[in-house]
C-alpha cells in the first residue's frame, strides 16, 4: 500500500513538472517569436474587424447610415492619431445564412492601449452632428437593422517563421 501510494505521489508530481515546463516553453517560444515589442506591444499597431448582418433587404440603407453618421466620428479619431486606418470589405459572394455578414469594417488603432482606452467620443460627435436628435434616431435605425454585429480583434501570422 504504501508503495502505492509513494508510485501515485511520484507520478503527480512529474505531471506538474511536466506541465510546468511545457507552459514554460510554450510561452517562452511564443514570446520570443513574437519580437522584443510583443511584451509591451505599446508601439505595435493592432487591429480589429467589426463585422455586421443586416436584415434581409436592409444592407444599403445600413451602408448609407454608416457613412453618414459612424464613418466622419472615425475619420475624425484618424486626425486625431488614435487610429492608423479604417476600411470596410464586402463579400462578393453569399455564405451560409449562419455565417452571413454584410459588411466587415477593419480598423488599425495606433496600438492596443488606445484601442481598449474608452474613449469618449461624444464631443466629436456634438461637433459633427449638431442635429442630436436626427443623429441620435439614425444610429438607433442603424442597429435597428442588424441581425448581428461582432468584434473581432486580429493579428497578422507569419508564416514564414519557424
Amino acid at each position: 500500500m504504501q508503495i502505492s501510494v509513494f508510485i501515485t505521489k511520484r507520478l503527480l508530481a512529474m505531471a506538474v513538472l511536466g506541465a510546468s515546463a511545457l507552459l514554460w516553453s510554450s510561452t517562452t517560444g511564443a514570446r520570443a517569436q513574437l519580437g522584443p515589442m510583443a511584451a509591451s506591444g505599446k508601439d505595435q499597431p493592432f487591429a480589429i474587424e467589426y463585422y455586421y448582418k443586416t436584415k434581409w433587404g436592409h444592407a444599403e440603407e445600413f451602408l448609407a447610415l454608416f457613412k453618414k453618421n459612424h464613418y466622419p466620428v472615425l475619420k475624425k479619431e484618424i486626425e486625431l492619431g488614435r487610429m492608423l486606418k479604417v476600411s470596410m470589405t464586402v463579400p462578393r459572394y453569399h455564405t451560409t445564412e449562419d455565417g452571413r455578414w454584410d459588411y466587415r469594417v477593419t480598423i488599425v488603432f495606433k496600438n492596443a492601449a488606445i484601442a481598449n482606452d474608452n474613449f469618449d467620443n461624444s464631443a466629436l460627435i456634438k461637433q459633427l452632428f449638431p442635429d442630436q436628435e436626427t443623429y441620435k434616431k439614425e444610429e438607433q435605425r442603424r442597429f435597428e437593422i442588424l441581425d448581428a454585429h461582432w468584434d473581432l480583434p486580429i493579428k497578422d501570422a507569419d508564416l514564414d517563421a519557424r
